[in-house]
């Protein structure tokens, strides 16, 4: 952004509007209030904006590093209660297969967890959100892959839309990636499928980590209660996961900030356990950081010992919930809370139970080696604190289903269902009641049916190494076409971290038939819901962008002599960002009658996290101008909320009244106009600066710097008493009431009443489409579309206020 700075004499000058010419003689920089019309589809790239990143102060990051405790670790932190539990589950055959174990788990947390995820994968976040789903957005950003045909040029316009400073032109492989993805419809498909397998297996992997982790916790009261049976055990661990997702309607993520302190004990509490194991038992087990015992423990076990790297990756699963809650912290505080907390308390605990194994190798139940060894005089609060750290590590898994819900939502990859937010605060407090009831269901049923943590832990595997392997694919894509690193170091990660992330899923596929095909089938369930929604939406996009209503047939609808204009604002929902959908002469054919004043409005998510309400509406006046019909996008990030109807309008109307007067001083033509001062001091003597918006920049903004834009628009009708002290080339009286007229005629209709007009369109397949086609659409699609929310419920729109509109389409 260029900045001017000079005295308040600004007041003083003269401003003038003139068509863009290179010839003048310019005393200032021209702003170029060309407004972009790709609500049509013949607009052109806007240029680039620059952004940058604000420095947090450290008082901030370790406020944020302690809070993180609380949500990030809590699943990481309770690793310990099962892994070993489940690895050694036959036994221990050699007191140095211990040894090996522990040095495997001690080489593969820091490879994957701290060096992949924490060091390098936070840094490919998307304005600070992290997850696979942020990783598609980040790609989204620099190349075209959404399957849908809704990008505009504005949407690079947007403050939050970073890093667009012709990022692939500077390097050939960075060009070729975004040539690939952008022209082979094999690579959007397979980006698509790899985000919704990876967003499936996240939805799988919250239904497996409260039965896993609770019941973990629970077979410990077995070594206080001997007469306890492991039904017993089941129904203890069934109810505290009933009560558990019962109270996710509270709005339960402030669980993660309140028991920040509980975790920070739990981790310390199972440092000094470990350091006192390993003082007590055998301090040799720190040998385990030779990395030859690795090779000694497949050499020495050979087929056993890979097929045993399934029940090892369970160290580090919660990474993945790590990661997707990025946007709660910063990447310094998880670092930081992660290195100097996390890493050295859970390898003290790992280290602690290998000393303890190496001395009770003998041992006969060998499923509560962790309760074991802890002192007895400890076992009561250690008890409490493995059965809340483990609730609250659930608690991290179901948060981030909601929000994974939510961007499904987003990219139209899902049936509508109801989302709250439960905090005004948090915008990450979501709470999705259809999501919630499945995975109590989900969750109460696979204790229920594998009864024993080892049935659930491998079923809890393939989610953990799948998604790892989609990570790391994801990663290699951001980091030639964002990143743009040096191609060696590409090379490094992607060899690395593929070809050991391939020989733990080697390891988890050969168990295949044991337990990891629950979640696979489950997510084989979702991702086909998410295909069909998806294909189908896409087809009736693409439908209704074929057959948009042509400006003269436009003209012609709205100069129909039987045509009937009733009071009111009438707003059109329509999902076409570019031209007037077919529904429109539809609903004029059946019903020759319209409100006074029209807007059709399309609700867009972009590929970012947040859209700031400055920049969230784009207008375009549909000719003939005088029956004041308009076209609006509104444009949201997929972890913004929409508003209530009735607060929604309120903004609406706000910013269509700025609009108006932006459309009657400039114009929207095809030619670019520039804006010049003449300082009546002969020098610069105001502050300007370019809007990162589609929004023109407006005189009134520009020679009054001391007023915000929310001032300017808090009274339009008296916009012409604001303008009278000016001297301008092309305004003048009539012009100045011409905007002030059609403002009020806006706000008459606003208070007439606001009606809301949805069109509700059925989808069928053509009579002559192939089988599969016809049951994909006319029956699958059909009862998803039946048994999902209504548009107008998700709009939260007044049933009195609401209008339907049906058609069907034949795709």
């Amino acid at each position: 952004m260029a900045h001017h700075h000079a005295s308040a004499a600004a007041a003083r000058g003269s401003m003038e509007i003139v068509p863009y010419s290179s010839e003048l003689d310019l005393e200032l920089p021209p702003v170029d209030v060309k407004r972009q019309d790709s609500l049509y589809r013949d607009a052109n790239m806007p240029a680039a904006h620059a952004g940058h990143h604000g420095q947090e102060s450290w008082v901030r990051t370790l406020r944020l590093a302690f809070q993180c405790v609380g949500i990030l670790y809590a699943d990481l932190g309770t690793s310990p209660l099962y892994v070993y539990a489940n690895t050694f589950k036959k036994g221990v055959g050699h007191p140095d297969d211990v040894l090996g174990v522990l040095s495997i788990i001690i080489y593969s947390f820091i490879l994957f967890t701290m060096i992949k995820i924490v060091f390098i994968a936070l840094y490919a976040n998307d304005e600070g959100d992290g997850g696979t789903f942020a990783l598609y957005s980040l790609i989204s950003r620099y190349a075209k892959v959404c399957l849908i045909p809704n990008q505009q040029a504005e949407d690079e316009l947007v403050s939050r839309y970073r890093h667009r400073a012709k990022p692939s032109a500077t390097l050939r492989r960075a060009q070729w990636m975004k040539n690939l993805l952008e022209t082979s419809k094999a690579a959007k498909v397979s980006l698509f499928f790899l985000t919704i397998f990876a967003t499936a297996l996240a939805i799988s992997d919250s239904m497996l980590t409260p039965p896993i982790s609770v019941l973990a916790a629970v077979n410990g009261l077995k070594l206080r209660a001997p007469h306890l049976t492991t039904d017993q055990t089941v129904w203890i661990t069934v109810g505290i996961l009933v009560v558990l997702f019962a109270v996710q309607r509270f709005g339960t993520d402030k669980i993660g900030y309140t028991f920040a302190p509980v975790v920070f004990v739990w981790l310390l509490l199972m440092a000094g356990i470990g350091i006192y194991n390993m003082v007590k038992y055998d301090i040799g087990t720190l040998k385990a950081f030779n990395a030859k015992y690795i090779i000694d423990y497949f050499r020495r076990n050979k087929k056993k010992g890979w097929v045993s790297l399934g029940e090892i990756l369970l160290c580090f699963t919660g990474t993945e919930a790590l990661f997707a809650d990025l946007g709660y912290f910063s990447i310094r505080s998880i670092q930081l809370s992660f290195t100097f907390g996390l890493l050295p308390s859970v390898l003290l605990t790992y280290i602690g139970q290998a000393a303890y194994l190496r001395k009770h190798m003998d041992m006969a139940d060998i499923s509560n080696v962790f309760f074991n060894s802890i002192p007895s005089s400890l076992f009561w609060p250690t008890f409490v604190l493995a059965l809340i750290a483990s609730v609250i590590g659930s608690q991290a898994m179901i948060s981030c289903a909601f929000a994974t819900m939510s961007h499904l939502q987003a990219l139209n990859c899902f049936p509508r269902v109801k989302i709250l937010h439960t905090s005004r605060r948090y915008s990450g407090q979501l709470y999705v009641p259809e999501v919630n009831f499945f995975l109590c269901i989900s969750a109460c049923v696979v204790t229920l049916s594998f009864r024993t943590t080892g049935f659930i832990a491998k079923a809890h595997e393939i989610c953990v190494v799948l998604v790892m392997v989609i990570t790391t694919l994801l990663m290699t894509i951001v980091m030639l076409l964002v990143w743009k690193v040096n191609i060696w170091w590409i090379a490094i990660f992607f060899v690395v971290f593929m070809s050991t992330e391939s020989v733990y899923t080697a390891a988890v596929l050969y168990k295949f038939t044991h337990g990891p095909y629950v979640p696979l089938a489950i997510s084989a369930v979702l991702m086909l819901i998410m295909i069909v929604w998806h294909y189908v939406h896409v087809k009736r996009y693409k439908y209704e962008l074929e057959n948009t209503v042509s400006r003269d047939e436009v003209k012609d609808l709205l100069e129909r002599r039987d045509l009937k204009r009733v009071p009111g604002l009438g707003l059109f929902y329509t999902e076409l960002v570019q031209g007037i959908p077919p529904i429109f002469p539809h609903l004029i054919e059946k019903i020759p009658t319209i409100h006074s004043v029209i807007v059709f409005i399309t609700v867009k998510h972009l590929p970012i996290p947040h859209v700031d309400v400055s920049e969230r509406f784009l207008f375009r006046q549909v000719e003939p101008k005088q029956f004041m019909v308009f076209r609006c996008v509104a444009r949201y990030g997929y972890r913004d909320t929409l508003e209530m109807a009735n607060d929604f309008v309120k903004v609406l109307v706000e910013y269509l009244q700025y609009y108006v007067r932006d459309l009657n001083l400039y114009g929207v033509g095809d030619e670019p106009l520039k804006i010049i001062f003449h300082s009546a001091r002969g020098d610069d003597s105001f502050t300007w600066e370019r809007k990162p918006s589609g929004h023109a920049i407006y005189a009134e903004e520009m020679l009054t710097p001391a007023q915000s834009f929310s001032e300017l628009t808090m009274h339009p009708v008296s916009m012409s008493s604001r303008l009278a002290h000016f001297q301008t080339g092309k305004m003048n009286l009539e012009e100045m009431l011409k905007i002030e007229e059609d403002q009020k005629i806006i706000q008459r209709e606003v208070d007439n009443g606001v009606v809301y007009i949805v069109g509700e369109s059925e989808v069928v397949a053509r009579p002559h489409s192939n089988l599969l086609k016809k049951i994909v659409v006319n029956y699958i699609y059909s009862f998803l579309r039946k048994n999902s929310r209504n548009g107008e419920k998700m709009l939260s729109i007044p049933r009195g206020q609401l209008l339907k509109v049906g058609i069907t389409y034949e795709i």
